[in-house]
C-alpha cells in the first residue's frame, strides 16, 4: 500500500478549513506536480518521507525546479475538480461516454471557445454552437459539450454516443435468437436433422459473431473516447491562475 501525504494548507484563499484534513496518495502527489509542470515530474520531485510531506514541503521541492508556490497549491486544488465518469450501455455493452466536471468558478468566453476549439481538433468535427440563457452548448451529431450554470460556478459536461451501436447489436441478437428458435422448433417437431442443425447453427453463429465483433469495437471505442473527454475536462479544471503560474515557471 502506497504512503499517503498530508497537505497542510498554506494558502487559505485556495483551501478552505476542510482542506487541512485532505490526505493525498503518492499517485495524487505525482499528479499535482505533473499538473503544475504540465509534464512528467523531474527526479528532484521524487524525494519522499516516511512521515509524509506537507504542502510547504511540496512547494519547497517545486521551487527547486522553478515552480512557484501558487502553481503547486493550485495544482493540488485541481485534484478536487476531477471529472466524474458516466456511461450508457445496451445489453451490457458501452454505447455512450460522458465526463462531467463541476467548477468552483465561471468559465470565461475565451475558455469556452477554447473548449470548443479542442473538441473540434480532437474529434475532427466542425459542429455548431448554441446558447439559451446561461446555458451553452456545442454539438456535432452525438458529440456534445455543454456548459451549465451552478450556484458556485459552471458545470462542464462532455459526452458522446455511438448511434450505430443499437441497430448492429440488435441485428446480432435477432440472428442468434432466430438460430436458437429454429433449433428449438425442429426439436419440438421431431425434425431435428443435419439440415435443420446446419441452418440453426449458421443463424446463431452469425448472430454471435456480429455481437462479438461489435463488443470488441465498442469497448475500444468507449475507452478511447473516455480518455479523450477526460483529457479535455481535466485541462479545463485547472484554474487560470495555475495555468499562468505554471507557464511563468516554465519560461523562467
Amino acid at each position: 500500500m502506497g504512503q499517503t501525504v498530508c497537505l497542510v494548507s498554506a494558502a487559505p484563499a485556495i483551501f478552505g478549513p476542510q482542506m487541512t484534513q485532505r490526505r493525498y496518495s503518492d499517485e495524487e502527489v505525482t499528479a499535482i506536480f505533473e499538473a503544475a509542470t504540465e509534464g512528467p515530474r523531474s527526479t528532484a520531485l521524487q524525494r519522499g518521507s516516511q512521515e509524509g510531506l506537507t504542502l510547504a514541503d511540496l512547494q519547497q521541492i517545486g521551487a527547486q525546479v522553478g515552480l512557484t508556490p501558487d502553481a503547486v497549491a493550485q495544482a493540488a486544488h485541481s485534484l478536487e475538480l476531477r471529472p466524474q465518469a458516466a456511461s450508457q450501455s445496451f445489453l451490457g455493452l458501452p454505447i455512450g461516454v460522458e465526463r462531467t466536471v463541476t467548477l468552483d468558478r465561471r468559465l470565461t468566453d475565451t475558455e469556452w471557445e477554447n473548449v470548443i476549439g479542442e473538441m473540434r481538433a480532437v474529434f475532427r468535427a466542425n459542429g455548431k454552437s448554441s446558447a439559451a440563457g446561461l446555458f451553452r452548448q456545442w454539438s456535432n451529431g452525438n458529440l456534445r459539450a455543454s456548459l451549465e450554470p451552478t450556484e458556485t460556478g459552471h458545470r462542464l459536461r462532455l459526452s458522446t454516443f455511438k448511434g450505430s451501436a443499437r441497430p448492429m447489436i440488435g441485428v446480432g441478437a435477432l440472428l442468434a435468437g432466430a438460430g436458437f428458435m429454429t433449433w428449438a422448433a425442429a426439436l419440438l417437431a421431431g425434425q431435428l436433422n443435419a439440415a435443420s442443425l446446419l441452418s440453426a447453427s449458421l443463424l446463431a453463429g452469425g448472430g454471435i459473431a456480429v455481437m462479438a465483433s461489435n463488443a470488441l469495437r465498442l469497448r475500444s471505442w468507449s475507452q478511447l473516447r473516455g480518455e479523450q473527454l477526460e483529457s479535455i475536462a481535466s485541462r479545463v479544471a485547472l484554474t487560470p491562475a495555475s495555468l499562468s503560474a505554471g507557464a511563468a515557471s516554465n519560461s523562467a
